[in-house]
């Protein structure tokens, strides 16, 4: 059985997996930004089996960081992490919005905070190799703009969640290829399409899936042998497919990571 830790557990797909998983057997380290959210939900998931809360706000890069520390000292045995917490791309006319840190907030919590958090882990997970880092992606990409990372300009929701998705597939697969070798399995994965989640109907779309739909390709990732075989792969549900183009060149794979660095290493991460 895994230790597991799910990033944004408190609703949506996120609730979903953890329950699953710990029917299953497994323990579930459910994150949630909302104590009281938090603590509910992992009331429930012990009425069926092992789970621990874990409170922090993916905006801010320091919560984060923390977040990582705590877990990796209260559960040494983590073998599984499953970045899932992510903002969509908001209610129609939603404007440029910024994390805690000042970041472009979609930047901030779809990519910098499952990166930061990956970096914090990976002591860990390479400690209990093997083991496996789902990240929770989209089939919805649009290329970087590096003169504007940060997208201030012309900005647009869609766009924003479009290009952080887009460099998580990217950083997913150098990440792969860094750890080649070390029994670290890394994949990105689009659950499903419109599932039915507050984030779907935040930006006024109505649902076309289910997150039981969504869960199968992430759970197969996560517990089951596809996980164990795959890496640097992306999926969508439980069927290999080819993210954009783009996240593939190792130009754009390396100019990312020197951005990312950039970035992340004032908060030591």
């Amino acid at each position: 059985m895994s230790t597991i830790l799910i990033t944004g557990a408190t609703s949506g797909l996120g609730r979903y997996l953890a329950f699953e998983l710990v029917r299953s057997g497994h323990t579930v380290l459910a994150h949630g930004r909302d104590r009281k959210r938090t603590d509910e939900l992992v009331r429930e998931l012990c009425e069926g089996g092992r789970a621990e809360g874990f409170v922090a706000d993916l905006a801010s890069l320091a919560q984060v960081r923390d977040l990582g520390a705590r877990v990796a000292a209260a559960h040494p045995e983590l073998d599984v992490l499953v970045n899932n917490a992510g903002v969509g791309t908001g209610a129609p006319g939603t404007g440029r919005e910024l994390s805690a840190d000042g970041h472009e907030l979609r930047f901030a919590v779809d990519l910098l905070a499952p990166v930061a958090l990956t970096r914090t882990l990976l002591p860990t997970l390479q400690t209990n190799s093997p083991s496996r880092v789902v990240n929770c992606g989209s089939l919805g990409q649009a290329p970087l703009d590096f003169d504007d990372l940060e997208f201030t300009s012309d900005y647009s929701g869609t766009e924003a969640y479009c290009r952080a998705k887009f460099a998580l597939a990217a950083h997913t697969f150098a990440l792969a290829r860094e750890l080649s070798g070390t029994g670290i399995h890394v994949n990105v994965i689009h659950p499903a399409t419109y599932m039915d989640t507050a984030m779907v109907r935040e930006a006024g779309v109505g649902p076309l899936n289910t997150v039981e739909d969504g869960a199968a390709g992430v759970l197969a990732l996560a517990v089951g042998e596809l996980g164990g075989e795959a890496t640097a792969g992306f999926f969508d549900g439980e069927q290999p497919t080819l993210a954009h183009a783009e996240t593939y060149d190792r130009e754009v794979q390396d100019r990312l990571d020197t951005e990312l660095d950039r970035i992340l290493k004032p908060y030591g991460l």
